[in-house]
């Protein structure tokens, strides 16, 4: 993939925000070739077949289609990086005390079973001399959401990103989430929800930046 400043290039406008050239760039580059397209229409194909359906009934004609164009939407943070994602929306800030961006709206892929899980992602940052654009946190939420995914690992991945793109005093990342493998199949319990964690720098270290942090998430 290309480098951040080619990419901003490529993807500038006369007049565009630093946003919208993030958003172009996220768009124009998460989408597959129409080999891929192809090969992944024809899986669904094979799919139906197998379940018995008639592949040939007018309700489903177009829905292989469909189908391969649902699941490139569903999977196109491997397709982006977060570097190209922040595209450099980093500033020089005083702001010492925590920033806490709640109820990130989340919606990913169980990889064990290829069925949604959805919730809320709360992400909070220390900073050091930089704040970030606050869209920025909610699109790499999504980089990673985007992604075939368990949710202890996706919630390790958006503290690290963070961190890395950011260098603050400290991450905290929480997310609460309802999965339909549980829900649909299986034990079927229908009002389970998964809690996952991730603490690094200050708010794993300092136990009064923990309280902080945990109390503004009750507000």
């Amino acid at each position: 993939m290309q480098s951040r400043s080619s990419a901003s290039l490529e993807y500038m406008r006369d007049g565009d925000s630093e946003f919208e050239i993030g958003e172009r760039f996220a768009r124009e580059t998460s989408r597959l070739d129409g080999e891929q397209l192809d090969a992944l229409s024809d899986s669904f194909c094979q799919i139906l077949k197998a379940v018995g359906e008639d592949i040939s009934r007018e309700g489903l004609l177009k829905t292989p289609v469909r189908a391969a164009r649902a699941f490139e939407f569903l999977t196109q943070g491997y397709r982006q990086r977060v570097e190209d994602i922040v595209n450099g929306a980093i500033f020089d800030s005083d702001a010492s005390e925590i920033i806490l961006v709640k109820d990130i709206e989340l919606y990913s892929m169980c990889e064990h079973h290829l069925l949604p899980f959805i919730g809320r992602a709360h992400v909070a940052y220390i900073p050091n001399g930089k704040v970030i654009g606050l869209s920025k946190v909610a699109r790499i939420v999504d980089v990673f959401a985007r992604r075939l995914q368990i949710q202890e690992n996706l919630t390790t991945q958006i503290a690290d990103a963070l961190m890395e793109a950011l260098r603050p005093n400290g991450v905290a990342v929480v997310i609460d989430a309802k999965h339909l493998c549980m829900m649909m199949r299986g034990v079927e319990k229908q009002n389970s929800v998964m809690k996952t964690s991730c603490l690094l720098g200050s708010f794993k270290d300092d136990a009064r930046t923990r309280s902080e942090f945990l109390s503004l998430l009750k507000d």
